[in-house]
């Protein structure tokens, strides 16, 4: 690959690149995370990204100091329905919305991370002949994003597993706090940020952004046997998901500390000793990058993409993997705290985590999109 920091223009005006996809934080935190390689590459790039009116890129694009234009969601019907019928009329309204957003700013590249919004916005760029790159997250590729990749001039993919038509392996795009993260270096102000004790084995469980009943549930029947382990939890629930005591006010037990959202992750990846949590793609990936070790409770819904994120760090002993029918408290029990007392064992999967991740995708998709837009060269 080469070194985004020395890019230099070519005639031709200012870099204009549109990145297309939301809906979840799998999606935006990597379309954000290209959009700051791209900008730390070449700083005057106008961007823009378009997702959809009600996902977590209202708020979080916005946050990101970027301008966001939204489309209608178009989910695509995998088997005949009413919905079905309705689908030529709503993809037709969607990709003239897309190109008049891409003919708007200008769009030298359109970039695109999948989800619902990017399937219009694909058939826009190619009908407008704007050059297209896709970052694949998953395993088993989105339908979206095969339909990006028989038209992209680049595709790059989280995972060696994936299968996409040209894709290349890049890793998963992540901000630099994670990607850079030390988390020995980091450890101490962590902990003190999160208010969590300096020196206690130390368990971390989430269930991502919208949370994980099962996970939720499970800790709870375990937090005597952690405390009296000498294992101190904190339990991020997800916005809204709090958990509750039976008298009606938040759960409270020793040695445990709930909170519902986490915006700097990067604090709680480096006050870990173990992490408990579900396997989207962005959480295998950044778990890997820091050298993190884990233990998986694959979201039991799909084709099983969430299983399969995380084979290749449960093969290599990187981390553990319980199905979610068996995670209850009695496996807690008998797996994590005999595993969060283990600083051997720990250090070996955190070295073994390390050795499988990588921590610049998102200089490498820079890369791909300076390349597709033919107005960049690098020094």
């Amino acid at each position: 690959m080469t070194n985004t920091a020395n890019a230099v223009s070519r005639p031709g005006g200012p870099l204009s690149v549109v990145l297309a996809g939301g809906g979840s934080a799998g999606h935006v935190s990597p379309l954000l995370a290209i959009a700051a390689a791209v900008r730390r590459a070449v700083p005057e790039t106008a961007i823009l990204a378009v997702g959809t009116a009600d996902g977590l890129e209202t708020r979080l694009v916005p946050a990101a100091g970027h301008e966001l234009a939204t489309i209608a969601r178009i989910p695509l019907p995998r088997r005949p329905s009413p919905e079905l019928l309705k689908l030529p009329g709503r993809m037709r309204g969607a990709i003239a919305d897309g190109r008049r957003i891409l003919t708007e700013a200008g769009a030298d590249v359109l970039v695109g991370v999948g989800g619902y919004v990017c399937t219009p916005m694909y058939l826009a760029a190619r009908h407008l002949g704007v050059p297209i790159v896709v970052h694949e997250a998953n395993t088993k590729a989105g339908l979206a994003n095969k339909v990006g990749a028989r038209y992209a001039a680049h595709v790059g993919t989280a995972f060696a597993a994936t299968k996409i038509r040209g894709g290349q392996l890049v890793g998963m795009p992540m901000r630099a706090a994670v990607s850079g993260l030390d988390r020995a270096a980091a450890r101490a102000g962590a902990r003190e940020r999160l208010g969590l004790d300096a020196e206690a084995p130390t368990l971390i469980v989430t269930g991502g952004s919208l949370g994980a009943l099962r996970l939720n549930t499970a800790l709870a029947g375990a937090l005597e046997a952690l405390a009296g382990a000498g294992i101190q939890t904190l339990h991020i629930t997800g916005r809204g998901k709090a958990v509750m005591a039976d008298d009606g006010g938040p759960l409270t037990a020793p040695r445990y500390r709930q909170l519902e959202y986490v915006d700097a992750m990067e604090d709680a990846y480096a006050a870990a000793d173990l992490l408990l949590c579900r396997s989207g793609a962005g959480t295998v990936s950044e778990v890997a990058a820091v050298g993190l070790p884990a233990v998986f409770v694959p979201l039991p819904v799909g084709n099983g993409e969430q299983a399969r994120n995380a084979a290749g760090l449960v093969a290599a002993d990187a981390a553990l993997l319980v199905p979610d029918a068996q995670l209850n408290a009695a496996w807690i029990e008998a797996n994590v705290i005999p595993l969060c007392l283990d600083p051997q064992r720990l250090a070996g999967m955190s070295a073994r985590a390390s050795a499988l991740g990588i921590r610049d995708a998102a200089e490498r998709m820079a890369d791909m999109v300076l390349a597709a837009s033919g107005k960049w060269q690098q020094q």
